[in-house]
C-alpha cells in the first residue's frame, strides 16, 4: 500500500500557500477524518475551499486527491516509527552506534515514501537514452556525483562528475541534443547547481535534479525530480550524514532500475570491468 502522505505535508508545510498550509495543518492533526472525506468535505473542514485542496495536491506533486487519500491511509496502518535521534554530549559508543543506523535506515524508508513512480520512470528512460550524462554537485553532494559516475561508467554509461563550474559550462556548452545534466544539492539552493542547471537550460539540455523535498530553485529548473526526505529533527544529521545515505539509495534506484531494463549488456559490461580490475590487481 502508497505511503508517504503525512510525511510530505510535513516537509512541505512552510513553503504552501496560506489556503493550502490550513489544509495541511488540518491534515495533520485530523489523519483519519480525511480518509473518509471528499474534496469539498475537506475544504470545508479547514475554512478554505475545495479547489485549495487540489492545489494543496499539486503542491505535492500527487496525482490528485484519491492519490493523497490512498498514502495517508497508508500512513494510519504501518508500524510507529522510532524517528531521528541526535547524539548528546558525551554519548556512550554504543549509543552512538545505535542511534547512526537506526537514523540512517530512517532516512532511506522516509526517501522510500517520497518517491514518485511515473517520474522514476521518465528519469530512467532518460539516463538510458542519454549519449552523456554530466553529474554535479558541492561539497558532500560531489561525492554522490562520484558515486553515481563510477556506476555509470561500469556499465558503459557515459558520464562526467566535475565540481569546477567552469569545467561543467564548457560541456554543457559542447553538449550533445541527448546529455543529460544531472544537479546533485540536498538543500536544492547551491549556487553552482543553480548555475549550472539555469545554463543547462537555457542551452536546451534535458536536466535532472537530486534534492531534499519540496520547491527550490535547483528543483525548479529541472525536467524531472527526484527527492530524498528531509528532516530538521536532529542538528547533527546534515547533508554529510543520514541524507547522503538516502542520496546514495536514489543513484541505486535509479542505476538498477537502467540495469534491468538492459539486464544482459549490463551484465556484459560488468563481468568487463571486473575483468580489467583484476588484470590491474594481479598483473596478468
Amino acid at each position: 500500500m502508497a505511503t508517504g502522505g503525512l510525511k510530505m505535508i510535513q516537509n512541505m508545510l512552510e513553503q504552501l500557500p496560506t489556503s493550502e498550509r490550513k489544509i495541511a495543518q488540518y491534515i495533520l492533526e485530523n489523519p483519519r477524518t480525511i480518509v473518509n472525506s471528499t474534496v469539498n468535505d475537506l475544504g470545508n473542514h479547514a475554512n478554505t475551499s475545495g479547489a485549495a485542496v487540489i492545489r494543496l495536491c499539486k503542491s505535492l506533486g500527487l496525482n490528485g486527491f484519491q492519490d493523497l487519500k490512498v498514502r495517508i491511509a497508508g500512513d494510519l496502518v504501518k508500524p510507529v516509527e522510532q524517528g531521528y535521534r541526535d547524539i548528546e554530549p558525551g554519548e556512550p559508543f554504543f549509543s552512538i552506534v545505535q542511534k547512526t543506523t537506526s537514523n540512517s535506515i530512517q532516512s532511506i524508508r522516509d526517501s522510500e515514501e517520497m518517491i514518485n513512480y511515473e517520474e522514476t520512470e521518465r528519469a530512467v528512460q532518460t539516463l538510458l537514452n542519454a549519449s552523456s550524462v554530466h553529474f554535479f554537485g558541492i561539497g558532500a553532494s560531489n561525492i554522490i556525483a562520484q558515486d553515481a559516475q563510477q556506476k555509470f561508467l561500469r556499465i558503459n554509461k557515459g558520464s562526467t562528475a566535475f565540481s569546477d563550474t567552469h569545467l561543467v559550462a564548457t560541456l554543457i556548452a559542447n553538449a550533445k541534443k541527448d546529455d543529460v545534466v544531472f544537479g546533485i544539492s540536498h538543500s536544492g539552493e547551491t549556487p553552482e547547481v543553480v548555475q549550472i542547471m539555469a545554463l543547462a537550460k537555457k542551452n536546451g539540455v534535458k536536466t535532472i535534479s537530486l534534492t531534499k523535498y519540496g520547491h527550490s530553485p535547483v528543483s525548479s529548473l529541472a525536467d524531472i525530480k527526484m527527492y530524498t526526505s528531509y528532516s530538521q529533527e536532529a542538528p547533527f544529521r546534515s547533508a554529510a550524514t543520514s541524507s547522503r545515505l538516502a542520496q546514495l539509495y536514489m543513484i541505486d534506484i535509479l542505476f538498477l532500475a537502467m540495469a534491468t531494463e538492459q539486464y544482459t549488456e549490463t551484465v556484459d559490461h560488468i563481468d568487463r570491468t571486473r575483468e580489467a580490475i583484476r588484470f590491474l590487481k594481479e598483473g596478468k
